[in-house]
């Protein structure tokens, strides 16, 4: 007979010591950052000589316009990207699952894009949206459409910057929903067979609520990874945010802020206010989730 595990608070001191590594980690890299992150957003000056400023970094932050739009373009791309690419992902992971053979072959390609540098793609997509001889416009003429300034125009940048967002999400989405696919009962689609259900039936009433668990991390995942988008806009625009600062993103006007104006604690403001807004979002998200669930 087994004896049943009970709690001991002798073993309580040696239990913090196996954590002791972990929690020095954290604390380096996560939580101290944070704390200085805020200190410095009450600091105004360099790095080396940094003073009291009160409120001035917030009270300037919220006062620029580039700040605003900063807001509303990761706001846009957020809203836009995450749900878009999610259905998308669900879709092909779908097909692969259902309809193809050979799909360790397929997951590799879809895979690949996940683990290549996002500069290294964003270079290649420059070439794509180039709007003299880049390939989106080549396949548009085929429709008679006149091809479309992607990169150089202030109206475009933003929709450029989406397509390519939800390009660059497809792959980590897709892997994490053909194993969420891979760990439904197949029992469930062989009786549901037996009774006649349709494909389209069995997907709706079998295959999505299984794959509500899977769906939730994703949405979560992504949608604070969307508002920390920052790679994307500087491998696909060259280093800069469009034309006129029409694709700045909130992450991409922290690092001009900190690295270019050397003005590090306006930087740090902004960052507290991206922490704040990603941190509502994501509790405002559980809580719809948690009620559609219910």
């Amino acid at each position: 007979m087994f004896k049943k595990n009970t709690y001991n608070p002798e073993n309580q001191p040696k239990a913090w010591l196996f954590l002791l590594p972990s929690l020095v980690v954290i604390f380096v890299f996560s939580i101290y950052p944070l704390l200085r992150s805020l200190v410095m957003s009450f600091e105004k000056g360099s790095l080396i000589n940094m003073r009291p400023a009160g409120v001035e970094n917030y009270q300037k932050i919220l006062q620029d316009p580039v700040f605003w739009r900063a807001l509303k373009n990761t706001a846009v791309y957020a809203f836009l990207t995450v749900p878009v690419a999610l259905v998308l992902g669900l879709g092909i992971a779908w097909i692969i699952f259902e309809k193809i053979k050979h799909k360790s072959f397929f997951e590799t390609i879809f895979f690949m894009p996940y683990v290549t540098s996002t500069i290294a793609i964003g270079i290649v997509f420059r070439y794509f949206f180039n709007g003299d001889y880049g390939i989106i416009n080549y396949g548009l003429s085929f429709f008679g459409i006149k091809g479309l300034d992607w990169l150089d125009s202030v109206d475009l940048s933003m929709p450029t910057l989406i397509i390519f967002g939800v390009w660059t999400s497809l792959a980590f989405n897709i892997i994490i929903l053909l194993g969420g696919l891979r760990n439904i009962d197949e029992e469930h689609y062989k009786i549901a067979k037996m009774f006649g259900a349709t494909d389209g039936e069995i997907f709706r009433r079998i295959t999505l609520p299984q794959l509500v668990p899977t769906m939730t991390f994703l949405l979560t995942v992504n949608i604070i990874g969307a508002f920390k988008v920052y790679t994307q806009v500087y491998a696909l625009f060259a280093g800069q945010a469009g034309i006129a600062n029409s694709a700045v993103t909130a992450v991409y006007y922290i690092y001009d802020k900190f690295h270019i104006a050397g003005r590090p604690g306006v930087a740090m403001a902004a960052t507290v206010v991206l922490f704040l807004v990603i941190l509502a979002c994501t509790f405002i998200q559980r809580k719809i989730i948690k009620k559609v669930g219910e």
